[in-house]
């Protein structure tokens, strides 16, 4: 019954207030989009022109740092032999398939690796005990190595 009401009276309801706003409307609606802007008709197509290339440029720059932070991803999923990510791959090809990192990012890259490399050599596994002095290790090193060139010297067989 509500509905029914609702109906016949919203619907004059609508119909009394639209013919009340109706003709002040009508006087802008003649203008055309230009001239709302206050701009001639070749002012604002060379706009609209230029906002559409300006949006091309980000869209092409935000495409770019996608495929830059993909790549960065893929890389450390390839060091730590972790799963491919097919929406990495898919924003990689999407900007080109030849991206390079920033040079930032490949500096923090390089510097790790070389931390890792040091970490996983012997002086470097050496070097994290700790109370071992890498100094003295040497120096006792050379020592022994001296005697053992005096010893080979002082031998009459060799």
């Amino acid at each position: 019954m509500a509905f029914m009401v609702k109906t016949m009276v919203g619907g004059q309801l609508k119909n009394l207030t639209g013919s009340l706003g109706g003709g002040e409307d009508k006087g802008d609606g003649d203008k055309s989009a230009a001239e709302a802007q206050g701009m001639s008709r070749e002012e604002y197509e060379e706009y609209q022109k230029q906002l559409v290339e300006e949006k091309m440029e980000r869209d092409a720059q935000f495409t770019q740092r996608k495929a830059e932070r993909a790549t960065l991803r893929s890389h450390f999923r390839d060091k730590y032999r972790l799963p491919k990510n097919e929406t990495d791959e898919s924003q990689i090809q999407m900007a080109g398939g030849d991206v390079e990192l920033p040079r930032e990012l490949a500096k923090m890259i390089e510097e790790d690796t070389e931390e890792e490399e040091e970490r996983a050599s012997v002086l470097g596994q050496l070097a994290s005990l700790p109370g071992l002095d890498l100094g003295s290790l040497k120096d006792k090193a050379q020592a022994t190595l001296g005697d053992l060139k005096q010893s080979a010297d002082k031998c009459h067989i060799m």
